[in-house]
């Protein structure tokens, strides 16, 4: 999820020559960079965690109105947690993205902070983001081991791996769906972010190819968040917020694309550019701007996909007869 180097505003474009060793960025002094980071991850991801677990414990929680047989924090600790990981995994990918867009576009000479700051910023929470989906998952394995108790140790084991990290292997309710989904946004982020790290072995020009499907990422993890997320899996102010957190990355993502930095990437007339790239940038442009309509839409109207909650059921012991949701 990192972003390029700072791109020809003015000029014409411009052949990109590849770092020298001694200046290029490397893997290990970012992780160390990302350190303080990711302990603020930590204490964001434990914090969420004590606000879920105090939820159910009060009877007040969404997770447990979808699943009754979940009203215990105590025994389903590593579900909470998992849950934790995966807000704040998607806290920081949206301020990861956020920064990838602001870098990208036309107002990093007008922020605060400096461009090499911000670039920074942008390689660490991109990192940190990484480690916090693969908790994410892997605290989802661990919940499915630990109940799947009347199994051999072999059989709990592949079982949550499995269901937890196998795209279609998990097979009941909504999760058949949403978590090819989650993975295919784990499986893609992993090698995305981390070609920044080559990308002296495979060009520039390919690497910024590459790197713009980090979108593609980011909307397959807040979709997975809305069908996938009993937090916000009913019609109320939390899913409402959760989808105006959009409306700022799809304002500045219609920003990228109207007026791109490069010269080169700009719509320009069909026959400069040639006549297939000129209708798949008016195309990107125009379907920036309907996401931009529709999420305004969604806010304003309230009708966003959520389920109306239903009335207390007694708690259940069977979790595969529900929807399973995270």
């Amino acid at each position: 999820m990192q972003q390029e180097v700072t791109p020809d505003n003015d000029g014409p474009p411009v052949r990109e020559a590849a770092a020298p060793a001694a200046t290029r960025v490397r893997l290990r002094s970012d992780l160390r960079a990302a350190l303080p980071d990711a302990a603020a991850a930590v204490g964001v991801t434990a914090a969420v965690f004590a606000f879920l677990w105090s939820r159910v414990a009060s009877g007040d929680s969404a997770t447990v109105a979808v699943m009754p047989f979940m009203d215990d924090p105590a025994t389903y600790w590593m579900y909470l947690l998992s849950q934790a990981f995966g807000w704040s995994g998607l806290l920081w990918a949206w301020g990861t993205v956020m920064l990838g867009l602001l870098l990208s576009g036309r107002l990093t000479g007008r922020l605060a902070a400096s461009r090499a700051t911000l670039e920074r910023w942008h390689r660490t929470t991109s990192l940190t983001t990484m480690a916090l989906m693969f908790a994410h998952a892997l605290m989802f394995a661990a919940e499915l081991v630990r109940y799947e108790a009347g199994l051999g140790w072999a059989e709990r084991l592949w079982g949550g791996f499995a269901d937890a990290f196998v795209p279609g292997w998990y097979d009941s309710g909504t999760g058949e769906l949403a978590i090819p989904i989650g993975l295919g946004a784990l499986y893609l982020a992993v090698p995305l972010g981390l070609l920044f790290y080559v990308r002296h072995r495979i060009g520039p020009a390919t690497w910024r190819r590459l790197h713009r499907c980090v979108i593609v990422v980011y909307v397959l993890s807040v979709w997975h968040t809305l069908l996938y997320g009993t937090n916000v899996w009913y019609g109320e102010w939390p899913r409402t917020a959760l989808w105006l957190l959009q409306l700022p990355v799809a304002v500045l993502l219609l920003a990228r694309l109207w007026r791109p930095a490069r010269r080169s990437e700009r719509l320009g007339a069909p026959r400069r550019t040639g006549t297939l790239a000129w209708a798949l940038r008016a195309a990107g442009r125009v379907a920036a701007a309907a996401v931009v309509v529709g999420l305004v839409a969604v806010v304003v109207s309230g009708h966003d996909g959520g389920r109306e909650r239903p009335e207390p059921q007694p708690p259940s012991s069977a979790p595969r007869d529900h929807h399973d949701p995270e």
